[in-house]
C-alpha cells in the first residue's frame, strides 16, 4: 500500500518520477506528490487525488527541475486524504524531504516530545514526525564525525527510536549527491542502472529503466548516488546484498490494447495456468513435481498437518486447496485467515506444515504468520507471485505462481494461477500416499484442458456485458455453491463487492436456510455456481428455495445440462471438466460479470474506492 519512487542520476527527474507514480498508482490513489533537488533547494509538488487529475497537471504548470528526487502515491493511514498530508514531507528546517510507507506506531509520544522542542506540524501523519525526528539527529551530528556520510547516520539514529514498519527514502538539500533509503516490514528495492540509481517499493516502476535489482531486507539501510550503491544493516553495520534480474518486462507491465488492467489480466489467464503447469506435469509419472519445495520425499511424506495462512483472494484460494489436499493426500488442513493465526495461540503440532499464500509476496499479515511459524519450529512453504519479494526469500521453499505482473487491484490471474498450483501440489502430496495413478492423470489431463476452456468462455464476454446491464441496478447479490465451487462463490460476492460497491455475500447452499434465506426477494438477485459434480442434486434443492420465494437466479451450469433451463433466469454454461477442476472453470464468467457490471455503474474497476493492491501495513 502507498508506492516510493526515487531517482538520482543525470536526467531529469520530475518525469522518471511521474512515469513511475503512473506504474504505482495501483498501491494508493488518495494523493500524490514529488520533491526534486536542484541546486536552488527543493521543489515540492503534491496533490490530493488521483496523478493525473492533481499532480499531473501542478507539475505542468509549476514545473519541478533537478537530478535527483523522490516521489510517493498515498493510500491514506494516518490523517485522511489532503494536500498537506500527501507525501514527501519536510523536516523543521525544510533541509530534508522523506516518502515513506508503513506505520509509525509511536509516533505521537515523538511528535509531543518534539512539539515541546518548539517543532512545528502542519500535517496529521506520521511520516513528517519521521521528518521532523531525522532532521533533529542530523543536527545533532553537525560538527561532529559521522562517517562518510552524516545523513545516513542521522536515518541510523532515528530509526532506532522508531517503532513500527517502514520502508523510506531520505534525500537533503546539504548533501545533493546521495539518496537514502531504509526497510523494515515495508519493501523497498534498489534500481540499478548505468550512472543512475533508484529507490522503489514495487518493480513495476523501474522496470522500464532497468531490470537488475537489490530486494532489501528488514532493517537494511542503502545509501546510493548515480555511480554506486552501499547497503548496511541498522543492527550490525553490515548487509548480506544480492543482485536479482527481473523476470518481467516494461511491456508486460502496461494495459495494451485494453481499457482496463483487470480486463487485460482476465484474458490472460489461458497463458496464467499454462505458466503454471510449464514444467510441473509428469505425465509418465502420473504426478507433479515441483523444483523448490526444498523437502525430501521422506519429510512430505511425514507430514501430518497442513495450516494455510492468506488473507482475501489468497484466502478463497486456500480453501479449494484445503479441499483437494484433504481428498487427494488425505492430510488435514486448517485455513486461517494470516491476521488471525498471528494474534491467537493456535496450537502446532509437530509434523505440522505452514503454506502462506501471497501475491505480492510483501502481504504484512502472510508474512508474520510466515515468521511466526518459524519462531516455533515449523517449516514453513509459500505460494508467491513475484520472485525476490519477502516472503519468497524467508519461506523455507515454495512455489512461484510465474502469472507476471498483476497491477489490478482486485486479483484475477493470480488467483487462477494459485488455484492451478494448489491441484498440482494436492496431486503431488496425494501420489505420495493414496491417489491412483488413474485419477492423477485424468485430473492432470484435465488441467492441460484448461487453458482452451478457458479461451472458450472468454469469448462469451458479450453475453456476460449484456447480463451485467440488466442486473446492474440491483443493490444486494448472493453468491452460493457447494463442495470445490463454495469457495469460488466467496471469490466471486468479494469480485463484485470490490469493484462495483454492490453489497454481496457468498455462502454455502446448504447454509441459507439457516437464516441468509430470509434476506432474499424478488430484487436480489443469486449467482447459482450448479456444475455437474457430486453435489448438483442437493445444490439443485437448495436452488429450488430461492426459486420459490421468487429470487431472480443467474445459474453457472455445465454445458448440456437442460434440467437446468426452466428454473433459471439466467445461465452461463461452463465447458465440462472433472469436479476438482470447475473452480478454474467458474471463476472466469464471474471476475467478467462483476468487471461489467461495474462499468456499467461507472466504477474505476482498476482503482476501485478505499483499496490498495498489497496490504502492507497491518
Amino acid at each position: 500500500m502507498c508506492g516510493i519512487i526515487g531517482y538520482i542520476g543525470k536526467k531529469p527527474a520530475a518525469p522518471i518520477l511521474i512515469e513511475g507514480l503512473r506504474r504505482l498508482e495501483y498501491r494508493g490513489y488518495d494523493s500524490a506528490g514529488v520533491a526534486v533537488l536542484a541546486e536552488t533547494g527543493f521543489t515540492v509538488r503534491k496533490k490530493k487525488g488521483k496523478i493525473d487529475e492533481g499532480l499531473a497537471p501542478l507539475l505542468e504548470q509549476e514545473p519541478a527541475t533537478g537530478n535527483l528526487g523522490i516521489g510517493h502515491t498515498r493510500w491514506a493511514t494516518h490523517g485522511p486524504p489532503s494536500d498537506e498530508n500527501s507525501h514527501p514531507h519536510l523536516d523543521q528546517s525544510g533541509r530534508i524531504a522523506v516518502v515513506h510507507n508503513g506505520v509509525i506506531e509511536n509516533y505521537d509520544r515523538i511528535r509531543e516530545r518534539l512539539l515541546a522542542a518548539g517543532h512545528t506540524f502542519h500535517s496529521g501523519t506520521d511520516t513528517e514526525v519521521l521528518a521532523h525526528l531525522i532532521g533533529e539527529h542530523l543536527e545533532k551530528r553537525r560538527g561532529k564525525n559521522a562517517g562518510s556520510c552524516p545523513l545516513t547516520a542521522a536515518v541510523c539514529d532515528a530509526l532506532r527510536e522508531v517503532i513500527g514498519t517502514y520502508g523510506l527514502v531520505v534525500i537533503s538539500k546539504d548533501q545533493p549527491n546521495v539518496m537514502i533509503g531504509a526497510r523494515r516490514g515495508s519493501p523497498l528495492i534498489i534500481g540499478i542502472g548505468k550512472d543512475e540509481h533508484f529507490f522503489t517499493s514495487d518493480a513495476n516502476a523501474i522496470v522500464a529503466h532497468t531490470r537488475q535489482v537489490v530486494y532489501l531486507n528488514d532493517y537494511d539501510i542503502a545509501t546510493i548516488s548515480s555511480e554506486r550503491f552501499d547497503v548496511q544493516n541498522l543492527g550490525t553495520e553490515t548487509a548480506k546484498v544480492q543482485i536479482s534480474q527481473l523476470e518481467f518486462s516494461a511491456e508486460e507491465a502496461q494495459r495494451g490494447e485494453f481499457s482496463h488492467f483487470m480486463l487485460k489480466e482476465i484474458c490472460e489467464q489461458p497463458r496464467t495456468v499454462e505458466n503454471a503447469l510449464r514444467g510441473r506435469v509428469d505425465l509418465e509419472g502420473a504426478t507433479a513435481r515441483f523444483g523448490g519445495l526444498n523437502l525430501t520425499a521422506e519429510a512430505l511424506r511425514s507430514i501430518d498437518r497442513i495450516v494455510i495462512a492468506a488473507s482475501g483472494t489468497s484466502w478463497h484460494a486456500a480453501l479449494v486447496g484445503e479441499y483437494l489436499i484433504e481428498e487427494f493426500a488425505h492430510i488435514p488442513v486448517e485455513v486461517e485467515f494470516a491476521h488471525e493465526f498471528c494474534y491467537r495461540n493456535a496450537p502446532l503440532e509437530r509434523g505440522t506444515v505452514l503454506l502462506v499464500i501471497s501475491q505480492s509476496g510483501e502481504t504484512a499479515d502472510t508474512l508474520a504468520a510466515l515468521r511466526e511459524a518459524k519462531r516455533r519450529g515449523h517449516r514453513a512453504l509459500a505460494i508467491v507471485n513475484v520472485v525476490g519479494s519477502t516472503i519468497a526469500r524467508e519461506a523455507d521453499g515454495g512455489i512461484y505462481m510465474h502469472a507476471g505482473p498483476e497491477i489490478g487491484v482486485a486479483s484475477t490471474k493470480a488467483f487462477v494461477s494459485t488455484l492451478t498450483i494448489l491441484l498440482l501440489l494436492a496431486i503431488h502430496l496425494g501420489r505420495m500416499r493414496m491417489l491412483a495413478a488413474r485419477r492423477a492423470m485424468e485430473i492432470l489431463k484435465a488441467l492441460q484442458a484448461v487453458p482452451a476452456q478457458i479461451e472458450a468462455l472468454l469469448k462469451q464476454n458479450d453475453e456476460l456485458r449484456n447480463l451485467a446491464r440488466k442486473y446492474s441496478h440491483s443493490e444486494h447479490f448472493f453468491f452460493l455453491s457447494r463442495g470445490y465451487s463454495f469457495p469460488i462463490a466467496l471469490e466471486g460476492a468479494l469480485k463484485l463487492k470490490e469493484i462495483s460497491y454492490i453489497h454481496a455475500e457468498g455462502y454455502s447452499a446448504a447454509e441459507m436456510k439457516h437464516g441468509p434465506i430470509a434476506l432474499i426477494d424478488s430484487k436480489t438477485p443469486t449467482v447459482f455456481l450448479v456444475p455437474r459434480d457430486s453435489m448438483y442434486e442437493k445444490t439443485m434443492a437448495n436452488l429450488a428455495m430461492i426459486r420459490a420465494r421468487k429470487g431472480p437466479i443467474i445459474a453457472v451450469a455445465t454445458e448440456g445440462d437442460r434440467q437446468i433451463v426452466p428454473v433459471a433466469d439466467d445461465i452461463i454454461f461452463l465447458p465440462e471438466t472433472l469436479e476438482p477442476v470447475y473452480p478454474l472453470l467458474a471463476t472466469i464468467p464471474l471476475q467478467l460479470l462483476a468487471y461489467h457490471i461495474a462499468l456499467h455503474r461507472g466504477c474505476d474497476v482498476d482503482k476501485p474506492r478505499n483499496l490498495a493492491k498489497s496490504v502492507t501495513v497491518e
